[in-house]
Protein backbone atom coordinates (compact mmCIF):
# COMPACT_ATOMS: atom_id res chain seq x y z
CA UNK A 1 0.00 0.00 0.00
CA UNK A 2 0.62 3.48 -0.42
CA UNK A 3 -0.13 6.60 1.14
CA UNK A 4 0.07 9.67 -2.24
CA UNK A 5 0.17 13.28 -0.96
CA UNK A 6 -0.78 15.52 -3.82
CA UNK A 7 -0.46 19.57 -3.77
CA UNK A 8 -2.50 21.23 -6.18
CA UNK A 9 -3.76 24.64 -7.12
CA UNK A 10 -6.92 25.43 -5.71
CA UNK A 11 -8.52 26.07 -8.80
CA UNK A 12 -7.71 22.30 -10.27
CA UNK A 13 -8.98 20.53 -7.72
CA UNK A 14 -12.40 19.55 -9.04
CA UNK A 15 -10.66 18.58 -12.33
CA UNK A 16 -8.44 16.53 -10.31
CA UNK A 17 -11.35 14.85 -8.06
CA UNK A 18 -13.23 13.76 -11.33
CA UNK A 19 -10.42 12.30 -12.70
CA UNK A 20 -9.64 10.11 -9.53
CA UNK A 21 -13.26 9.18 -9.95
CA UNK A 22 -13.32 8.34 -13.37
CA UNK A 23 -9.82 6.07 -12.55
CA UNK A 24 -11.86 4.70 -9.56
CA UNK A 25 -10.38 6.17 -6.84
CA UNK A 26 -13.27 7.02 -4.62
CA UNK A 27 -11.99 7.72 -1.39
CA UNK A 28 -9.82 10.20 -0.55
CA UNK A 29 -9.39 13.33 2.03
CA UNK A 30 -8.71 16.74 1.12
CA UNK A 31 -7.43 19.65 2.86
CA UNK A 32 -6.90 23.79 2.49
CA UNK A 33 -3.24 24.50 2.87
CA UNK A 34 -1.23 27.27 2.43
CA UNK A 35 2.93 26.80 1.40
CA UNK A 36 5.45 28.95 0.34
CA UNK A 37 7.28 28.47 -3.12
CA UNK A 38 8.77 30.15 -6.16
CA UNK A 39 5.40 31.23 -7.58
CA UNK A 40 4.11 34.28 -5.55
CA UNK A 41 0.04 35.19 -5.95
CA UNK A 42 -0.91 39.04 -5.78
CA UNK A 43 -4.25 39.71 -4.14
CA UNK A 44 -6.01 42.94 -5.58
CA UNK A 45 -8.05 44.68 -2.56
CA UNK A 46 -10.03 47.60 -3.81
CA UNK A 47 -7.34 48.11 -6.98
CA UNK A 48 -4.31 47.72 -4.97
CA UNK A 49 -2.58 44.82 -5.34
CA UNK A 50 -0.72 43.39 -2.26
CA UNK A 51 1.70 40.43 -2.57
CA UNK A 52 1.47 37.48 -0.21
CA UNK A 53 4.42 35.70 0.73
CA UNK A 54 2.11 32.52 1.13
CA UNK A 55 0.11 30.51 -1.83
CA UNK A 56 -3.29 28.84 -1.39
CA UNK A 57 -3.14 25.13 -2.23
CA UNK A 58 -5.28 22.09 -1.53
CA UNK A 59 -3.95 19.03 0.16
CA UNK A 60 -4.95 15.48 -1.45
CA UNK A 61 -4.01 12.53 0.57
CA UNK A 62 -4.82 8.92 -0.79
CA UNK A 63 -4.31 5.35 0.46
CA UNK A 64 -3.88 2.77 -2.24
CA UNK A 65 -3.51 -0.68 -2.98
CA UNK A 66 0.04 -0.44 -5.10
CA UNK A 67 -1.57 -1.53 -8.15
CA UNK A 68 -3.13 1.29 -8.40
CA UNK A 69 -0.42 3.69 -7.88
CA UNK A 70 0.20 4.74 -11.22
CA UNK A 71 -3.28 4.92 -12.37
CA UNK A 72 -3.90 7.42 -9.24
CA UNK A 73 -0.21 9.67 -9.88
CA UNK A 74 -1.52 9.60 -13.84
CA UNK A 75 -5.09 11.09 -13.09
CA UNK A 76 -3.38 13.47 -10.68
CA UNK A 77 -0.86 14.59 -13.00
CA UNK A 78 -2.64 15.15 -16.28
CA UNK A 79 -5.79 16.75 -14.14
CA UNK A 80 -4.02 19.02 -12.34
CA UNK A 81 -0.97 20.40 -14.96
CA UNK A 82 -1.17 23.88 -16.73
CA UNK A 83 2.29 23.79 -17.22
CA UNK A 84 3.06 26.72 -15.05
CA UNK A 85 5.38 27.16 -12.29
CA UNK A 86 3.20 26.29 -9.05
CA UNK A 87 1.06 23.17 -11.05
CA UNK A 88 2.24 21.27 -7.88
CA UNK A 89 4.44 18.19 -5.87
CA UNK A 90 3.11 14.67 -5.74
CA UNK A 91 4.65 12.52 -2.79
CA UNK A 92 4.05 9.05 -2.55
CA UNK A 93 4.32 7.00 0.77
CA UNK A 94 5.22 3.65 2.24
CA UNK A 95 2.10 2.20 4.33
CA UNK A 96 2.88 -0.41 6.65
CA UNK A 97 -0.70 -1.23 7.24
CA UNK A 98 -4.49 -0.28 7.56
CA UNK A 99 -7.48 -1.33 9.65
CA UNK A 100 -10.87 -1.33 9.31
CA UNK A 101 -12.43 -0.37 12.51
CA UNK A 102 -15.49 -1.49 11.68
CA UNK A 103 -14.57 -4.72 11.08
CA UNK A 104 -10.95 -5.02 12.14
CA UNK A 105 -9.86 -6.26 8.58
CA UNK A 106 -6.10 -5.50 7.86
CA UNK A 107 -4.17 -4.44 5.11
CA UNK A 108 -5.54 -4.06 1.48
CA UNK A 109 -8.69 -5.36 1.74
CA UNK A 110 -9.40 -2.85 4.57
CA UNK A 111 -9.45 -0.36 1.71
CA UNK A 112 -12.16 -1.47 0.03
CA UNK A 113 -15.05 -3.46 0.17
CA UNK A 114 -14.61 -7.31 -1.26
CA UNK A 115 -17.78 -7.39 -3.01
CA UNK A 116 -16.43 -4.54 -5.13
CA UNK A 117 -13.45 -6.33 -6.41
CA UNK A 118 -15.97 -8.89 -7.98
Amino acid sequence: MKKIEAIIRRTKFDDVKDALLAADIEWFSYYEVRGVGKMREARIYRGVAYDTSSIERMLLSIVVRDKNVEKTVQAVTKAAYTGEIGDGRIFIIPVEDSIRIRTGERGDIALYNAEQEK
